[in-house]
């Protein structure tokens, strides 16, 4: 079966009738795991087996950025948030690029090995010490620091043998709102935009494999979120920047997608304007909905694009935590210079 265009996530730490009902229809394309559905390293293996033994083409995906938004932390690498290592560049420039490959390679290389594809990461936006809900996701608010770290995590993540999503594209880092709960609006022009906050995905376009767009409006560009404007979508995107990677939309139950209207409204609007593949996720009556919607719809996905983003290697766990890389790299990011304070590191 080939994987529809509807990511969606589960109710608990094991499969149920629910679950799997849903996981086995055509329009379901993806899982994304959260901190509900995680008690232990092993568990989670269990769990990820369970859903291949179910759908085993599925691309299977996390959020592991480190620092505030890390949903496996026990039995792992606690990672550090990614300013920790805008707080190195700031110090050491090509000491920073090593530990940010490291950094990706590490992360990337646990997270296939628990039998997952994706994590969503890197975070492109640049920390302006506006928005709280980007904040130390940031690499640094310089565009060429972001773009040097950020290509250098990218490197890790494809050494490991992981696609990179960079994120929030157009750049989130502006708005002070939250987008998980309001509609966030900027107000600059398309210049400024495409002259700062844009760079680092101008500037990767060709190194990464995906691209998730912001819940926010730039109402001097247009006046729907970027997610749901084609103009972004496809005329910055595709053709600007010649990007031909999946495009994922944000979680459309945030509250920056409700502008679109219901759960099927939100994932037509997103599609139609270019996603690959939309998340609905934490409201099952809203993935339900949605994929009735599909059915009726008929819409197919891109698999050349989305079977890209599946695993290129994997690596075993045991045989992970023996490798002397995976220890040395565990050793480093406990360096006390990762305890800089984002305002001693001037990464803002």
């Amino acid at each position: 079966m080939v994987m529809g265009p509807l990511m969606l996530d589960l109710e608990s730490t094991v499969l149920s009738k629910q679950d799997i009902k849903r996981l086995q229809h055509p329009g379901t394309g993806g899982v994304i795991l959260f901190s509900r559905n995680i008690e232990s390293v092993a568990q989670v293996r269990d769990l990820v087996a369970a859903v291949r033994d179910v759908r085993p083409q599925l691309l299977l995906a996390i959020d592991q950025e480190g620092g505030r938004v890390q949903r496996i932390r026990d039995g792992v690498t606690r990672l550090p948030p990614l300013a920790r290592l805008g707080a190195l560049y700031d110090q050491d420039t090509g000491a920073a690029l090593v530990r940010a490959r490291d950094w990706g390679w590490l992360m990337a290389s646990e997270m296939l090995a628990l039998g997952l594809d994706i994590s969503f990461a890197p975070v492109l936006d640049l920390e302006v010490g506006r928005s709280s809900v980007i904040g130390d996701r940031s690499l640094h608010k310089d565009p060429a620091a972001v773009v040097a770290l950020g290509r250098a995590y990218v490197a890790g993540m494809h050494e490991a043998g992981m696609a990179a999503t960079g994120k929030h594209f157009p750049g989130h880092g502006w708005v002070e709102a939250d987008s998980h709960v309001a509609i966030p609006v900027d107000e600059r022009s398309l210049e400024q935009i495409t002259s700062v906050d844009m760079q680092p995905f101008t500037q990767l376009a060709a190194e990464i494999d995906a691209v998730m767009p912001a819940h926010v409006i730039y109402t001097n560009v247009d006046q729907q979120p970027a997610g749901f404007s084609s103009f972004w979508l496809q005329t910055v995107l595709r053709e600007q920047l010649r990007f031909n990677g999946v495009i994922f939309s944000d979680d459309l139950t945030m509250e920056g997608a409700a502008v679109a209207g219901g759960y099927a409204q939100r994932a037509d609007a997103a599609l139609q304007a270019g996603c690959d593949m939309v998340l609905v996720c934490n409201k099952p009556d809203g993935a339900d909905e949605v994929l009735n919607w599909l059915e009726t719809q008929g819409k197919q996905a891109d698999q050349v694009r989305l079977q890209a983003m599946l695993a290129r290697q994997r690596p075993v766990w045991e045989a992970l935590q023996q490798s002397p890389r995976y220890q040395n790299i565990r050793q480093t990011i406990n360096n006390p210079l990762n305890n800089l304070s984002i305002e001693e590191s001037g990464a803002q």
